[in-house]
């Protein structure tokens, strides 16, 4: 099963890559091949360089690089939610974990010719560990760029995918209106029909 992107950030993404859909969880970061194949859905790899870092690499070192995601995955999830409730508290000790794996990345800035230039950044991967670090640059740029109020955890009963609420007002509750949304209000429904039945 594929992971989701609904969480509006790819840090987000990131954390919804082992959910819990109707009580079970699901785990995509299975092995190195998912985990660059996560990297390119998440748009954070090119297919072409997805392809050379396969190639070069190897399985084992892939798979080592994933399992060492997945650790990561799980100390931003503890680190994230602290940080939401408490954002002024100190996280030295998060951040310098952090900066470790963004030394991992070596990027470096390219102007795209067209009709409109752009300027774009290119991340060199040298080595399967600097993968994961592609990650963590996803990470800082949501703790130094985004509200850690906006960061929320789906009010579903059986969900556990986290979103960014970029909505105004900031009440959004679900992942998605259409499955989990659709699911509290059929069960609001049902337990009024049970009450007054």
């Amino acid at each position: 099963m594929d992971a989701p992107f609904l969480g509006g950030h790819p840090a987000v993404d990131f954390l919804n890559t082992r959910y819990t859909p109707d009580g079970r969880t699901v785990e995509t970061l299975t092995d190195g091949r998912a985990f660059v194949g996560w990297l390119v859905a998440a748009g954070l790899l090119d297919q072409a360089t997805a392809a050379t870092c396969t190639r070069r690499f190897g399985r084992k070192a892939l798979d080592a690089s994933a399992e060492e995601a997945r650790r990561v995955r799980e100390r931003a999830r503890a680190w994230l939610a602290r940080w939401r409730e408490a954002p002024d508290d100190d996280y030295r000790t998060d951040v310098s974990a952090l900066n470790a794996l963004l030394g991992r990345v070596h990027l470096r800035w390219e102007v795209l010719p067209g009709p409109e230039l752009a300027l774009v950044q290119r991340s060199r991967i040298d080595t399967a560990d600097a993968l994961v670090g592609l990650v963590a640059v996803q990470l800082a740029q949501l703790i130094t760029e985004e509200d850690p109020a906006r960061l929320k955890q789906c009010a579903g009963s059986q969900c556990s995918l986290w979103f960014l609420d970029r909505t105004k007002a900031q009440r959004r509750k679900f992942c998605t209106a259409s499955v989990c949304g659709n699911r509290a209000k059929v069960s609001a429904f049902r337990a009024r029909q049970r009450q007054s039945g």
